[in-house]
């Protein structure tokens, strides 16, 4: 006869685990790409105004700056606040990493299912000293890992720990 145990009381609590913050630094490479991205957005949306719409309804020109600035200061607070929210933990068989401000998200993969690692710097991450660990696991199902934002010297330390644990 076939019988399917509940086991909940032996599964491990990921919610116990000691996460740590990622650098502080990466909020300033955060801040840096918005405020490139805004800069663009405004002086595209003067050059539209100025070369179109102030002929056409002038009135009306000054609240699309007004909804620009909403618009920004919203995806300001979503960054702000899902900085603080990106966590990861390192352990002896796997890594986690947890996100979201609406939507939050845990993933953790398994070192056994790790097939490479890779250290990435991008300009403005590579001018705070910072780094990205990016983790390819086996299959098609999307369990690659991303985490942004590490200290380089932390993220040659985890990607060491990865390569040779997989590497046994």
């Amino acid at each position: 006869m076939f019988k399917n145990i509940e086991v909940t009381s032996q599964l491990p609590d990921i919610s116990k685990l000691d996460f740590k913050a990622i650098d502080k630094r990466y909020l300033r490479v955060l801040l840096l790409n918005f405020s490139i991205v805004a800069i663009a957005l405004f002086v595209g949306l003067y050059f539209l105004i100025t070369n179109n719409l102030a002929v056409h309804i002038p009135e009306y020109t000054p609240y699309f700056y007004v909804a620009l600035a909403l618009i920004l200061s919203l995806f300001l607070l979503f960054i702000v606040l899902g900085f603080y929210k990106r966590k990861y933990a390192v352990r002896e068989q796997d890594i986690s990493y947890k996100k979201g401000v609406i939507v939050q998200t845990i993933t953790t993969v398994p070192f056994a299912r790790i097939q490479h690692v890779e250290l990435e710097e991008k300009p403005f991450s590579r001018l705070f000293k910072l780094a990205s660990i990016k983790i390819f696991t086996a299959g098609e199902s999307g369990g690659d890992l991303k985490i942004n934002g590490l200290s380089k010297k932390e993220a040659k330390k985890i990607k060491e720990f990865i390569t040779h644990f997989i590497n046994e």
